[in-house]
């Protein structure tokens, strides 16, 4: 049988070692008593500011990116609060019901946001439930900023 001469043949290559291949630990800084939520623990800082790092694929929300249902007053924050949930619980399918009463919800309330609704959507869809909710907080911006009717 013909081999391929087209192709350069590469010679074997070593594995890469194990610091290229770990992901870099995710340095945090607190402020006094900042609260920051990872998996399903809330830390509490002391009175003096710290700074820590986290390795590994826990969720991590900080307290000021977080929305209760409380505070989950627009269907913005409604959708928000249920992907955090998903997120912070680490359960698409559980929620997914929630989440799609969201989606719709949203759809109706700001048919002008198309556009942000389906990368929200592609997010969700893909497990990227951290760029779902950046992009969430996009749209709660923008709801914050325009005049109340």
């Amino acid at each position: 049988m013909p081999t391929d001469t087209s192709r350069p043949v590469r010679p074997h290559q070593a594995p890469l070692p194990k610091w290229m291949t770990t992901t870099m630990p995710l340095r945090v800084e607190l402020k006094p008593f900042e609260r920051i939520i990872i998996g399903e623990s809330v830390i509490i800082n002391s009175g003096t500011r710290t700074s820590f790092l986290i390795d590994g694929d826990t969720p991590i929300l900080r307290e000021k990116d977080t929305v209760t249902a409380e505070t989950a007053d627009t269907p913005v924050k409604r959708l928000y609060h249920c992907v955090q949930t998903m997120y912070l619980k680490n359960d698409i399918s559980r929620y997914r019901a929630c989440y799609l009463g969201s989606m719709r919800e949203l759809e109706q309330a700001c048919p002008g946001s198309a556009e942000a609704i389906v990368t929200i959507d592609h997010h969700v869809s893909a497990g990227a439930l951290y760029k779902a909710l950046k992009e969430i907080r996009k749209l709660m911006k923008r709801e914050e900023t325009r005049p109340a009717a």
